[in-house]
């Protein structure tokens, strides 16, 4: 388990910052399977999860459902066959905040214990 999954989510208002470059490269080193990706201008984390079928990655997709709804922060989630894509950022500061680093790591975990 890394350090950012045992961490928690805190509640975070439309005035927090986004992570700096110099913020995100360290927290990127326990995570070196996600990528920084830009979408509509905004920065995000993303990873694809690889499964045998359909119903390993959509199990998948359920398990890490429950996590963010347990943690109060959301993913964008697209299930294939054999394929789940999770992308954290934080909606209300448009772009990436710590707890975006911390949802993967568990989601990691989440992917690990599903093996």
């Amino acid at each position: 388990m890394t350090a950012l999954a045992k961490q928690h989510c805190v509640a975070c208002d439309r005035h927090a910052a986004t992570l700096t470059p110099e913020e995100v490269a360290p927290l990127m080193l326990e995570l070196p399977e996600w990528q920084i990706v830009e979408c509509d201008g905004i920065m995000q984390l993303q990873r694809s999860f690889t499964f045998r079928t359909f119903a390993q990655a959509l199990n998948f997709t359920n398990r890490v459902g429950e996590l963010a709804e347990s943690q109060g922060h959301h993913p964008a989630i697209t299930t294939e066959w054999g394929k789940t894509t999770v992308t954290w950022w934080t909606h209300k500061i448009r772009g990436l905040h710590r707890n975006d680093f911390i949802m993967a790591g568990k989601t990691d975990e989440v992917a690990h214990s599903h093996v």
